[in-house]
């Protein structure tokens, strides 16, 4: 601060420098906040037994699922995702970390509700779950009336009855089925959403692409014409986002597919599978790596700076390939 910038501010009136360095301390206490808020939460471990020490086939996925859910409500911050103030409001990484493990919690809660839980397609919907799992779809960035946490609190308390009847906590008694039809369903939903979230972040560095869309098939049609070549380059600000939706979807599947070896267990055995998913675990453990720079880079493929997108994308396509190897295994008598 030079002299003539000191008697200007000494010059001032009390108040007005009063308010000034107010402002300035209110700012870095918002900016040091943002950056603790920014942090995702780390990996937690599986539980496979219940209180009493007891295993009960599909506690495990229950409980994570759970577990996943609260942990994305109470983490440091709490759900960022439809804060309308600072520094909430200023936060864009971990909202998309947040979309990411929401995604996966929906795909879960679906699938439990029309195949974990049920024996076969004519039997009766679980009731608590058939009453939380739409909780789970509302809109994501709700801030009144009701908020979003409201409502995804609600799905986890209908998980909770559900994992406690499944305990015999509570009567009636619910059922959960191990088996390898209704674990490929899942794993149905799980290749699409890692096959998405791989191309999206190759589209970092990609201009265009050759649209296939209708390729293999010579009578395929659509409703609107098909471009030769379609414009899928990642706008530089969404570049972030992309990646920390990858990191979200990441974490809620490393803690979904640890539940799988537990619950899923005998079916693994019995394909001699275990290791397929032993892969994938370590695949996206591997995606949860710290990222050890101020921001995500955008290098080129061969350039001098890295290319995070392409880094977590190689991750995600290995384990993609990882499920379809699983989901194949599970197919084979």
């Amino acid at each position: 601060m030079n002299e003539q910038t000191a008697a200007r501010v000494l010059g001032m009136p009390l108040w007005a420098r009063i308010t000034g360095w107010s402002l300035l301390a209110v700012f870095l206490f918002l900016v040091i906040l943002g950056i603790y808020w920014s942090r995702s939460p780390k990996v937690f471990w599986v539980n496979e037994f219940v209180a009493d020490g007891s295993h009960v086939v599909g506690y495990s996925t229950t409980d994570t699922l759970i577990r996943v859910s609260e942990t994305m409500l109470d983490k440091p911050g709490g759900y960022l995702s439809n804060d309308i103030m600072p520094p909430g409001v200023w936060l864009d990484n971990i909202p998309s970390w947040e979309y990411g493990v929401l995604t996966q919690v929906r795909d879960l809660a679906r699938v439990m509700r029309n195949d974990y839980s049920r024996s076969q397609s004519q039997s009766a919907e679980d009731p608590d779950i058939a009453q939380a799992e739409p909780n789970f779809f509302f809109d994501n960035d709700s801030w009144w009336l009701p908020p979003s946490e409201s409502r995804y609190r609600e799905a986890i308390e209908g998980f909770e009855s559900y994992r406690d009847r499944l305990t015999g906590a509570e009567q009636p008694e619910a059922q959960f089925y191990a088996r390898a039809d209704n674990l490929r369903e899942w794993l149905a939903q799980v290749e699409k959403r890692l096959g998405s979230m791989s191309r999206r972040l190759g589209n970092s560095v990609a201009d265009n692409v050759i649209n296939e869309e209708l390729a293999g098939d010579p009578a395929a049609d659509a409703a609107q014409p098909q471009q030769d070549v379609v414009d899928v380059r990642t706008p530089w600000l969404q570049l972030d986002n992309v990646f920390f939706e990858a990191r979200g979807t990441s974490w809620a599947l490393l803690h979904f597919f640890r539940a799988v070896e537990f619950d899923f267990a005998q079916v693994l055995d019995d394909k001699n599978a275990r290791a397929s998913v032993r892969q994938i675990i370590r695949e996206l453990e591997a995606s949860l790596e710290p990222l050890r720079s101020p921001m995500v880079m955008n290098g080129g493929g061969f350039g001098l700076t890295a290319n995070h997108s392409l880094v977590m994308a190689n991750y995600l396509a290995r384990a993609n390939a990882a499920v379809i190897n699983l989901r194949e295994l599970l197919d084979q008598g």
